[in-house]
């Protein structure tokens, strides 16, 4: 969560090829990020995980190293015995809370309803994640946190690494943005992945003074 608060855009990505997986995460690095989200969209992905983990011990000691799209309980037991620092999910499962809880791991569950914020608050989930966020959009957050002011919210899903966008989402009390496909473009080039890493978190850093 201290990693998230310093840097708060978590890039949100999955590969099922080892060495491109290295390579982008160390470009995000490069670009300041502090916080990684590594989908479970894929056959094996958990061992590319594993290695991902083993790497960023070595050549990004700073990073938090997290997973995606766990729907279940087990699947969150597996990658934290991995070395998940933080489990994120499309849903909200009170199973996958009891996992993450017993072992002091933040899960940060997709919402799609302030209820379902609520459930997982009350469930000890401390940062929330707003799923699908262009479905949802920038009123929801602002309308959820007049009510529930110490709620914080992540959000993901339309996200993109421009001031209008970013300025939108910061502006209505995000705590943070999950952002995937803008931020790896088809064919981009580690360097240019750095750039836009550094791009939006300098965004975020002039939206937050």
């Amino acid at each position: 969560m201290a990693k998230i608060k310093e840097a708060p855009m978590v890039p949100v990505y999955y590969n099922k090829d080892l060495a491109t997986a290295k390579e982008v995460l160390r470009a995000c690095y490069e670009g300041g990020v502090r916080a990684f989200e590594f989908t479970n969209r894929g056959d094996f992905a958990h061992e590319i995980f594993a290695e991902l983990v083993k790497y960023a011990d070595e050549a990004c000691p700073s990073m938090a190293l997290g997973v995606g799209s766990v729907v279940d309980a087990p699947t969150a037991a597996l990658y934290i015995q991995l070395g998940a620092c933080f489990v994120v999910g499309p849903l909200f499962n009170p199973d996958v809370a009891k996992v993450c809880n017993r072992r002091l791991i933040p899960y940060t569950p997709g919402c799609g309803s302030i209820s379902e914020v609520g459930f997982a608050q009350e469930a000890g989930c401390d940062l929330c994640k707003v799923f699908p966020g262009d479905v949802l959009g920038p009123k929801f957050v602002k309308g959820l946190l007049a009510p529930m002011p110490w709620s914080k919210l992540m959000v993901t899903g339309g996200v993109e690494p421009t001031e209008e966008n970013l300025a939108a989402w910061f502006k209505a009390g995000v705590y943070c943005v999950g952002m995937g496909s803008k931020l790896f473009p088809k064919g981009a080039t580690p360097a240019e992945i750095t750039e836009k890493c550094k791009s939006a978190l300098n965004l975020i850093s002039n939206l937050q003074k």
